[in-house]
This record gives C-alpha cells, sequence and structure tokens, in this order.
C-alpha cells in the first residue's frame, strides 16, 4: 500500500484504506473516496491533485491525497 500522492498519472488503482480523523473520512467518502473505489491521478501541480473518480474530476490537497491509500 502506499498514498495516492505516489501514484503514476493515468493509472486506475484501487483505494484500500481512507485514513485521517473521522471528519476529513466522510468528506473524502462523500466525494467517492471509497475502499474497493477506483481512482485515477490526471495531474499534480501546485500541491493540489486532480483526480478521477466515480466519473467525475476532484482536486484535492497534497495533504488529503496522502490520507488515501491505494
Amino acid at each position: 500500500m502506499m498514498p495516492l500522492t505516489l501514484a503514476n498519472m493515468g493509472e486506475e488503482q484501487i483505494i484500500h484504506k481512507v485514513g485521517g480523523s473521522p471528519e476529513v473520512k466522510k468528506h473524502l467518502e462523500d466525494m467517492g473516496f471509497v475502499p474497493g473505489g477506483n481512482v485515477t491521478v490526471v495531474s499534480a501541480l501546485g500541491g493540489n491533485v486532480i483526480v478521477k473518480v466515480k466519473e467525475a474530476r476532484v482536486a484535492i490537497s497534497e495533504e488529503m491525497a496522502r490520507k488515501i491509500m491505494i
């Protein structure tokens, strides 16, 4: 397992675990970051990571991306 920040761009990954405080976990799960779900890193710039999750593109901070384990 590794954090989402280390994923190769364009490769679809499976989410294994979502960490952080209960509030952060709930926020990420509401956006579609759930264990067993697929996620693809589209781009990373300026400390933000743009990912494709559940057919939507979402921008999250690098700090939040570190809490998502693939």
